[in-house]
């Protein structure tokens, strides 16, 4: 068939160049050509692996800022500053509470807090209530049962909060708001409290060796029994709780006089001076026991609403 004829011209097929001699090649390897002398200098340079040739580059630029003595004097100066900011708040933080106290309050064991769970329940059967001291110093916790402590409160406080969640769940008044006012409401009345005590031996002029932390401690003494008359109250209703509420209201009021009696009632000779000898044995022993009956009426106030 004549192609010219038609209007299409005839190609000459093109022949392949031959494969080289030698071995055949699969992958062209092209890095080589696709990088400029630019790029390979760029590599070569930029991205160099053994680190400069010499140890001491870049440290001109450290030399001097270490040189200028206006440089080194900013840094003093701001390391003098930090070190007193941190003087400072650490000076405002121990005006309100000493971290090494705090720890005295916590530090307790097994045995401690069971043998003082059995005094909180049962005190009527505790012989000896002197507080024990070392050269001055009140033995911890874990050396004395006596001694007041923080860990108990603490934990029959949060064991009060889950305990009151579950009472509002069964009775199906449960609500995240509900609870939290049931919390707010035990704190401030612990706080309440505290302040009452404080303020009270202040205006008396009752000298005693009773802390804040200690005012803390026996004020949260009356979550022990609110635990166990609510606990009462949930399995036995009305009249368990009401039998609960007796029994540990006895208990703590008991406790209390007890304890405070060493702590309010001691060194009368040392404060007689200046208001008669009989005065103020008999304005320890008013501020002992109000302290003491203050104890049934919180207890009864914060668990009437959750049982019923």
């Amino acid at each position: 068939m004549d192609l010219s004829h038609h209007g299409y011209r005839a190609t000459k097929q093109r022949a392949r160049p031959a494969p080289p001699t030698g071995d055949p090649v699969l992958f062209e390897d092209t890095s080589s050509a696709a990088l400029g002398p630019s790029s390979q200098g760029y590599y070569a340079s930029g991205y160099n692996m053994e680190g400069p040739p010499n140890d001491t580059q870049g440290a001109p630029g450290m030399n001097n800022l270490f040189a200028d003595p206006m440089a080194s004097a900013a840094m003093m100066y701001g390391s003098s500053l930090a070190n007193r900011g941190q003087e400072i708040v650490n000076k405002e933080i121990g005006r309100f509470m000493s971290v090494n106290k705090l720890k005295y309050f916590f530090a307790v064991d097994t045995r401690y807090v069971l043998k003082k769970l059995m005094i909180l329940m049962f005190p009527y059967t505790h012989q000896d209530w002197d507080v024990r001291y070392h050269r001055d110093t009140q033995l911890t916790p874990r050396q004395d049962v006596n001694a007041p402590d923080l860990y108990i409160p603490t934990m029959a406080f949060i064991t009060y909060i889950l305990l009151a969640g579950m009472a509002l769940g069964i009775q199906k008044r449960f609500s995240p708001e509900v609870l939290g006012l049931c919390a707010s409401t035990a704190l401030v009345w612990v706080i309440i409290e505290v302040l009452i005590m404080l303020l009270s031996l202040y205006l008396l002029t009752v000298h005693s060796d009773l802390s804040t932390f200690d005012l803390i401690a026996y004020s949260g003494y009356k979550y022990v029994g609110i635990i166990f008359t609510m606990t009462c109250g949930l399995l036995f209703g009305s009249d368990g709780y009401f039998v609960a509420l007796a029994w540990s209201s006895f208990a703590i009021m008991f406790f209390i006089v007890r304890s405070l009696k060493m702590k309010i009632l001691t060194s009368v000779s040392s404060d007689s001076m200046g208001m008669g000898s009989s005065a103020k044995p008999q304005i320890r022993i008013y501020i002992t026991v109000a302290t003491a009956v203050f104890q049934p009426i919180i207890i009864y106030w914060l668990t009437s609403h959750l049982v019923r």
